[in-house]
């Protein structure tokens, strides 16, 4: 345990710190500050940076983590989009000589450009506590960036499940299959909701996601792939051969798409939660062949 982190997570130092700075929670960001120096010491522990390497951080909050990566990596870039708290910042990572705080929207930056203004070559490593408002662009984000050797975020645990769900169950969704086609994704672990201030209404996760050298599944058509994957999950109670028609643009109808499911060995009554990645890959591979 370091005494720097213990401190920051402590709620009377919090509080202190944010009244002397006139700091107020906002809403509309999604703020929640951890209290629990357990979580940012293993976050900094399990997400894989080492002396060698940099890590680039969305959302600091009031430094916690920050000063536990400052202690493992080369080199931390924090990424935050309220000014409001780079005063607070500026007092708790004064004790560190290795990080820098940046104004900045995840959503907006272009994050592969600012890996290589900041890091140069070496090999950089994505973590966050997200706003559960913006988990899903803000993963996206990150994966799509390309540049990252691992992505470590804390997300509501809904989220984190939904991410790793497998084909067929409650949780499966579009979403599981966008991250899953891009990295490979493990839950670390929960972090209960009474180790934030303010306390949100539901419990978090820590997940790492480690992207792929080559997508999980060859498909010939990227684009026509998650077409299909989100019109199947979008009328995610209709058959598949009905919901998947709208992916198609008017190029196929009802039953043509019933013959192409048929042609992949699928049941005529499946519906897009069952099909496996590797089933999608078929199907959007023999949809584009058949197109053209």
């Amino acid at each position: 345990m370091t005494e720097g982190t213990m401190g920051l997570c402590d709620l009377n130092t919090i509080r202190e710190i944010l009244g002397r700075h006139g700091f107020r929670f906002s809403k509309s960001l999604g703020q929640n500050f951890l209290t629990a120096q357990w979580v940012p010491e293993r976050i900094a522990a399990e997400c894989g940076a080492d002396a060698g390497s940099g890590v680039l951080e969305v959302g600091p909050g009031m430094g916690c983590l920050t000063v536990e990566l400052s202690r493992k990596a080369a080199q931390v870039v924090s990424i935050e989009i309220d000014r409001a708290l780079f005063p607070v910042l500026e007092e708790t990572l004064s004790g560190t000589g290795n990080t820098e705080v940046v104004q900045g929207d995840v959503l907006k930056t272009d994050l592969a450009a600012l890996c290589r203004e900041k890091f140069g070559g070496r090999p950089v490593y994505a973590c966050a506590n997200l706003p559960y408002y913006i988990t899903t662009p803000a993963i996206s984000a990150l994966l799509d960036a390309g540049v990252f050797e691992a992505v470590t975020v804390m997300v509501q645990r809904e989220v984190a499940q939904r991410i790793c769900a497998a084909a067929g169950t409650s949780d499966y969704s579009a979403f599981s299959i966008y991250v899953q086609y891009h990295a490979a994704a493990e839950i670390l672990f929960d972090v209960p909701a009474e180790c934030f201030v303010p306390r949100p209404k539901v419990d978090s996760a820590v997940l790492r996601l480690v992207p792929r050298d080559k997508p999980a599944v060859e498909v010939t058509d990227e684009r026509l792939f998650f077409a299909i994957v989100r019109a199947a999950f979008n009328q995610r109670r209709k058959v598949l051969s009905n919901a998947a028609v709208p992916a198609f643009g008017g190029r196929l109808d009802k039953a043509q798409v019933a013959a192409l499911i048929a042609d992949c060995g699928l049941d005529a009554q499946i519906r897009g939660e069952r099909l496996t990645l590797a089933d999608f890959a078929n199907l959007a591979n023999r949809a584009a062949a058949m197109l053209g």
